[in-house]
């Protein structure tokens, strides 16, 4: 049984970096302007009430892939992106954050509860 795909379209906190190559240099030379640089890329790529948003969904995930293992598997995109506003676009999505349940079904805003029951749903008929 392959496992149920839940899409997460949100607004991610965004980092930019050097290459592999120039990241590894960077960081054995201990250059502390680096450090400092992404620490302030973190801080301000996203506003703070949307920043405290995306790690109640960080947490919300990590405790769904506790519960149901390899059964379901999160994919979150960034709904800033390209690949965001295609997707936004694709499944009608006006608000964030949007759930994409097996690829067909949408849920959308903060009411986890209710992506919970229908993620418990798809996964009853499964079984």
């Amino acid at each position: 049984m392959s496992p149920l795909t839940v899409e997460i379209i949100t607004y991610a906190p965004t980092q930019y970096f050097h290459c592999q190559h120039c990241e590894l240099v960077w960081n054995q030379a201990r250059m502390e302007g680096a450090q400092k640089f992404h620490a302030d890329a973190q801080e301000t790529s996203i506003p703070p009430e949307l920043m405290e948003e995306y790690r109640a969904l960080s947490d919300w995930i990590i405790k769904m892939t506790k519960q149901y293992g390899q059964r379901i598997r999160f994919r979150v995109v960034d709904a800033a992106s390209l690949e965001g506003v295609w997707k936004s676009l694709r499944y009608g999505v006006r608000r964030y954050p949007a759930f994409v349940i097996a690829g067909t079904e949408k849920v959308t805003g903060n009411n986890l509860a209710q992506v919970e029951s229908r993620i418990h749903q798809h996964l009853d008929q499964a079984t």
